[in-house]
């Protein structure tokens, strides 16, 4: 991977006093304060790009974050090709090492690689948002969701009139392979939390877990700037297969056994864990609306995630949506909200 590069380049709209709103105000909050009974639908208050190659088709993209009308959701639109994406568990089509999204009725519409965006939007407690991408890749910038959260902070956040709405599990659900699991529990507690394990031969990585309650600043100093990561001996068969051609030790933690390959090391002790969160955040985003109950996963990837959100939506007694009604997303409303 170390024979390719990347150069990102950020295109920051004009700026004004308010481009860095409070932490504590609206959306997901900060660890420390919990989330109200109900808050504000946010979206973004100026339009915001970044430029980069996509991770596994190696091809440049130029995505653009633009501001949008309450209760559209993030929506994903390929400019080169004139068709949106909603950013939902049901437009899924591919989880092979990445989330991709996709249209039945239209096969040449795709998306990969949606889930760092989609953590640093649930993250910083942004619902509505057009994506707009020139290319079928979400640019892969450093491999994490850091650049994401930049560019949010950037453009800025403005509250909406409209109230959030909140999946809320009312019962356990469980989805598994082999020894690998996913689930998600109700919680009595705000907003979502997630503990996760992992498992790899590699000696670099061996079994780590972590956990957290989801809020803005644990994601920013914890989790936000964990990169992808693979081992060594897998980066030819990827590449035989079509994927991971935009690859670097400038976007991705190589590992060679014992060895971390980047000659700046890691971020953090346990980023590899840290970075399968990430991933389970942006997965769990496409929910449509945030999640309050609790993820629990043991070597959980992008295709348990998302079979996990198929369970859970598809059993009207597991879960129900709290907030103010909506008649046209197909989603059961809470009877006492």
């Amino acid at each position: 991977m170390d024979g390719m590069s990347l150069a990102p380049l950020l295109e920051t709209a004009p700026r004004t006093g308010h481009a860095l709103s409070s932490l504590a105000e609206g959306g997901i909050r900060t660890d420390a304060a919990a989330l109200p009974g109900r808050s504000r639908q946010r979206t973004l208050r100026n339009p915001i790009s970044c430029s980069g190659v996509g991770l596994h088709r190696g091809q440049p993209v130029t995505l653009t974050l633009r501001p949008a009308v309450p209760d559209s959701g993030i929506v994903f639109r390929r400019t080169d090709l004139g068709l949106d994406l909603p950013a939902r568990f049901d437009h899924v089509v591919d989880t092979r090492l990445c989330t991709v999204l996709g249209a039945p009725a239209h096969p040449e519409a795709r998306v990969s690689t949606v889930e760092h965006v989609m953590a640093a939007l649930a993250a910083c407690g942004i619902d509505n948002v057009l994506v707009e991408m020139d290319g079928p890749e979400v640019p892969v910038l450093d491999g994490s969701s850091a650049p994401f959260v930049f560019l949010l902070d950037c453009a800025g956040r403005v509250e909406q009139a409209e109230w959030r709405r909140t999946i809320e599990v009312l019962k356990p659900v469980r989805v598994a392979e082999n020894d690998a699991f996913a689930e998600l529990r109700p919680s009595h507690a705000p907003g979502l939390s997630l503990s996760l394990s992992i498992e790899f031969d590699a000696r670099a990585i061996g079994r780590q877990a972590y956990a957290m309650r989801l809020g803005e600043h644990g994601f920013r100093s914890e989790i936000a700037s964990c990169r992808t990561f693979t081992l060594r001996r897998e980066i030819e068969a990827m590449r035989a297969a079509g994927l991971a051609r935009g690859g670097s030790l400038d976007n991705a933690v190589v590992v060679d056994d014992a060895l971390v390959l980047n000659p700046a090391g890691l971020r953090h002790p346990d980023e590899f864990v840290r970075h399968k969160v990430l991933d389970a955040i942006g997965d769990l985003a496409l929910a449509g609306h945030p999640l309050r109950g609790a993820f629990v996963g043991h070597r959980s990837g992008h295709g348990l995630n998302n079979r996990l959100l198929h369970a859970l939506l598809s059993d009207p007694a597991a879960w129900r949506l709290s907030g103010r009604p909506v008649l046209d997303d197909g989603m059961r409303t809470d009877r006492a909200a």
